[in-house]
């Protein structure tokens, strides 16, 4: 069992990055750094994590060089030497941005997804690595073609692509396309739930798996075509915001590719969605379930580099609002699982967000949230005791890949911007590869997160963050900023934000505290868990009490200068504390709830929520509904808010902002309203972007400069 960092224990990693994690270009005189603005946040170069060479060498990783203007931001393909003996070189040089990147087995070749030209949609691109020369397209995919994945042999590529019911072929898909097209109605008709996802509504497009030659005009085979599979209702590849992907994964001998899909999202109104691994076989286009159960999920497969095993990530499915991600390892034998799944990180109260394994198959790599930070940490293929790889580190890794004796990751803190980092497995110590935010950075007076802990009413360990504002001065006083996370299964992470970020409130002079409230992840199973049933309560006196405990311990926060924001579920809790105290100055709130029955009527998920609050809103005993819903409190609302929303946000819907901003009318308080109309639940327009942020700065300081 390893030791977490928590309590008392954790302060012994505080107070200063190690200097052998922070790019020299960041050593510079305190009195040469600048306050951070909104320039500096936004127009800060992206780094997608990196992916790594069959040889272990090399790494290619996307970088967006953004811009206020969308056409103005760029992003491309980097190629990075993982011995460290050359810089960066630029692969790509197009205005759209490729994604899913995949290697050839023998290393001389990438594969990508991209538009380029008069490309309508993304295609597959295939680039030459031995020499220069432009990529060549391989697929012209009326409805477009995405993940990319290379045959052991090299000779195919498996991709998906979006295809019409009952479209057989590409021509048939293309006729579809065009009909659609030109119809003269508007009108989506639906049978299942959700309608909604994210920022979109849902159409009837089904991601199918294809398999084709890798060369340009190859006939393209789709291998789920007619299948069992896709006839259920609830059919569909794992999801995410942007829609859903069958993350297909090739089979050790070629012959099959593996995916990841439920069944079941049909029934999401009422039941957890589950996925599990399929295995289909490119030459008769046969399906094997491979693992299958309503009480568990198993995604993100990966198979050993001998083939002898097959990895997931994995989460029961019971009644607990939150359950641990674990790493599930199957043998693979005959080219079929073979007898049951072993769980290998039971050793460990941390959920797995991403894994990689030595190329000899005996270790597992994986990072997990930890107090604030996503550690790396190793452990047996066969299961046993979880290590830890950097003790000592601040920060946030993703991505963590194997490259031969090494690892290489994308690493950032509160300090230090996202770069491409190679991690020594001996010691955990990292060496930066890539200095593509070094310059930047190098100006900025924006110190690491100060630190703090204390046991809140439940008699748990309650985490939390300060940022600190630029030329801080111990001696003297300043306004405190509750800067509150969403999730609420999500922490205030020690990291380099773009969306939401504390150092730029913390430039305009305040000190901003970042708590890790009831329900969020990185301090145990218990912890998450115990948010269930008290979904804004309890979170919301673990706030309360967090502002109180911080200004008793330190002299220079104001206690007659405090306000609150929060985004997502920080905004649900910003209405609450709106509700239920008076200790602000004022409030920010983005697209958060304020009738708890509201959005569960109107959201695009709800049986989570019955889960959260104890069953249906219609069930009289259950008053978790009414006690802990903002508006039923909405005569206390007395404090100053600023209250934003986008109107394409289906998560929190427009409507829950619109219903705060009538009770905020009808109790005469002062506020403002923002609706961005072409926004979703976040703000992601450079010019809304900064255009949010000075109205937030514009609010706060009329309520906290002390001024009349």
């Amino acid at each position: 069992m390893i030791t977490l960092l928590q309590g008392t224990t954790v302060r012994r990693f505080m107070s200063m990055l190690l200097l052998a994690l922070v790019p020299i270009a960041t050593l510079v005189a305190d009195d040469a750094l600048r306050p951070v603005t909104h320039e500096d946040v936004w127009l800060m170069k992206r780094l997608d994590t990196p992916v790594v060479s069959p040889n272990g060498r090399f790494a290619v990783v996307s970088i967006t060089e953004p811009s206020y203007e969308e056409e103005g931001t760029v992003s491309d393909l980097w190629l990075i030497d993982i011995g460290g003996k050359n810089a960066a070189r630029r692969l790509t040089a197009s205005k759209e941005s490729e994604s899913s990147v995949d290697w050839s087995p023998d290393g001389r070749r990438i594969a990508f997804s991209t538009k380029r030209g008069e490309d309508e949609v993304n295609q597959i691109f295939v680039l030459n690595m031995d020499g220069p020369g432009e990529a060549e397209r391989i697929t012209d995919m009326a409805t477009g073609a995405a993940t990319p994945r290379w045959s052991p042999d090299g000779s195919r590529i498996a991709f998906e692509s979006k295809v019409y019911p009952g479209a057989a072929d590409n021509e048939a898909n293309a006729a579809e396309k065009k009909a659609r097209t030109e119809r003269k109605i508007n009108v989506s008709a639906y049978e299942m739930f959700p309608i909604r996802q994210w920022d979109r509504w849902r159409d009837d497009l089904q991601t199918h798996l294809f398999v084709q030659d890798a060369e340009a005009g190859a006939p393209a085979t789709n291998l789920l075509f007619g299948s069992d599979l896709i006839s259920h209702p609830g059919f569909s590849g794992a999801g995410s915001l942007s829609g859903d992907s069958l993350k297909p994964v090739w089979t050790p001998d070629g012959s099959a590719v593996v995916i990841t899909a439920t069944v079941n999202l049909d029934s999401a109104a009422h039941s957890q969605t589950n996925y599990h691994l399929y295995k289909v076989s490119v030459a008769d286009r046969k399906i094997e379930t491979l693992t299958e159960g309503d009480d568990w999920s198993c995604y993100e497969p990966l198979f050993s580099a001998d083939g002898k095993a097959l990895y997931c990530l994995s989460e029961p499915a019971n009644e607990h609002v939150y359950n641990l991600t674990r790493i599930a390892r199957f043998d693979w034998s005959g080219g079929t699982l073979s007898g049951e799944p072993r769980f290998i990180t039971e050793s460990v109260d941390r959920s797995v967000s991403g894994m990689d394994i030595s190329a000899n198959g005996k270790t597992v790599y994986l990072t997990a949230h930890d107090a604030g930070r996503s550690r790396v940490f190793s452990v047996s293929s066969r299961g046993g005791t979880v290590k830890a790889l950097d003790t000592e580190s601040r920060g946030v890794y993703a991505g963590v890949q194997v490259a031969g004796r090494h690892l290489i990751a994308r690493w950032e803190s509160s300090a230090s911007p996202a770069e491409i980092v190679r991690i020594n497995t001996a010691n955990g110590k990292h060496t930066a590869l890539t200095e593509f935010n070094a310059e930047l950075a190098a100006q900025l007076d924006r110190p690491a997160f100060r630190e703090f802990w204390f046991e809140n009413s439940n008699g748990h360990q309650v985490h939390n963050w300060m940022a600190l504002p630029p030329g801080f001065d111990e001696s003297k006083k300043y306004p405190l900023v509750l800067f509150i996370h969403g999730g609420p299964f999500s922490s205030s992470m020690d990291a380099d934000h773009v969306r939401w970020s504390p150092h730029l409130l913390a430039s305009a002079g305040y000190v901003v505290l970042l708590t890790d409230y009831t329900g969020s992840v990185g301090y145990g199973v218990e912890f998450s868990r115990a948010i269930q049933g008290t979904p804004l309560k309890q979170p919301g006196d673990d706030l309360v009490q967090a502002a109180a405990v911080a200004i008793e311990r330190y002299p220079f926060i104001d206690a007659e200068r405090q306000a609150a924001a929060g985004a997502s579920y920080g905004g649900h809790l910003v209405n609450w504390l709106q509700a239920t105290t008076t200790h602000y100055k004022a409030l920010v709130g983005h697209a958060g709830l304020v009738d708890l029955e509201g959005q569960y009527s109107s959201s695009d998920t709800i049986a989570h929520r019955e889960m959260m609050n104890g069953g249906p809103a219609w069930e009289e005993a259950n008053t978790v509904w009414r006690d802990e819903s903002p508006a039923m409190h909405a005569g206390n609302f007395a404090t100053p808010i600023l209250l934003t929303i986008g109107e394409k946000d289906y998560r929190v819907p427009v409507n829950q902002t619109i219903a705060a901003w009538s009770y905020v009318q009808r109790m005469q308080v002062p506020g403002r309203l923002l609706v961005f109309h072409d926004a979703n639940h976040w703000i992601m327009n450079g010019e809304e972007a900064r255009y949010y942020w000075q109205q937030v700065q514009d609010w706060l300081h009329q309520y906290l400069s002390g001024k009349p």
